[in-house]
């Protein structure tokens, strides 16, 4: 996760960005570069038809410009219930002393999104965090909240949601979702020298988006 200062400007960005972007090159001399890609999460300031000013979680500014072929979807809350075996998910969690994961929030996959990075990684939420993209196998319900069983391409793991644990899924949808004060969470790469949102999830009428 990079940490960006108190409040940065295009100028600092690209210094972020070009420096991530040196490293690849750097591991990679004998293949194409593929651009940095960082993520940003946080609240629309400002938005315009090319570009975006976003307030991040922790209070800095980040100016951006928007992709030509920007993904746009929506992201809004849905039941524990709707998580079922066979469901596709995915968790960010913290690791437990027992091996498993107690989930911070679940996302439940559309069937076209199905296999979607597939598989257990840290995650850049906070510190020590994980992200674990699987199919349920068993839902197992107990005083409080469920244990999840799933299994992903080389392995399998038990997940805790305690109750209150966010649950959302996504949908497509356009540029219109994007207005001042929507929650946030972008991918952004630099593209010619600039800083390029090419992915955004956003809510929609004030829904906070968990991750």
């Amino acid at each position: 996760m990079i940490n960006f200062p108190k409040r940065i400007g295009k100028r600092s960005f690209l210094l972020v960005l070009g420096i991530a972007s040196a490293a690849i090159a750097l591991a990679q001399t004998a293949a194409p570069v593929t651009p940095a890609t960082v993520r940003v999460r946080g609240t629309i300031e400002s938005v315009t038809t090319t570009g975006l000013k976003i307030v991040t979680r922790s209070g800095e500014v980040v100016d951006l410009q928007l992709a030509p072929n920007l993904v746009v979807n929506e992201v809004y809350p849905i039941t524990l219930d709707q998580i079922q075996p066979g469901s596709y998910i995915g968790t960010a969690a913290m690791p437990q002393a027992d091996g498993s994961q107690k989930a911070i929030a679940i996302t439940v996959f559309p069937e076209a999104a199905r296999g979607t990075a597939e598989g257990h990684r840290q995650f850049d939420l906070t510190p020590q965090s994980t992200m674990t993209n699987a199919t349920v196998a068993q839902v197992v319900t107990q005083q409080s909240g469920r244990t999840l069983s799933v299994q992903f391409k080389g392995g399998d793991m038990k997940i805790l949601v305690p109750d209150g644990a966010p649950v959302v899924t996504f949908k497509p949808a356009d540029r219109s979702l994007l207005v001042q004060g929507a929650s946030v969470s972008l991918t952004a790469q630099l593209v010619d020298d600039k800083p390029i949102a090419n992915r955004i999830n956003a809510g929609r009428n004030g829904f906070v988006l968990p991750y």
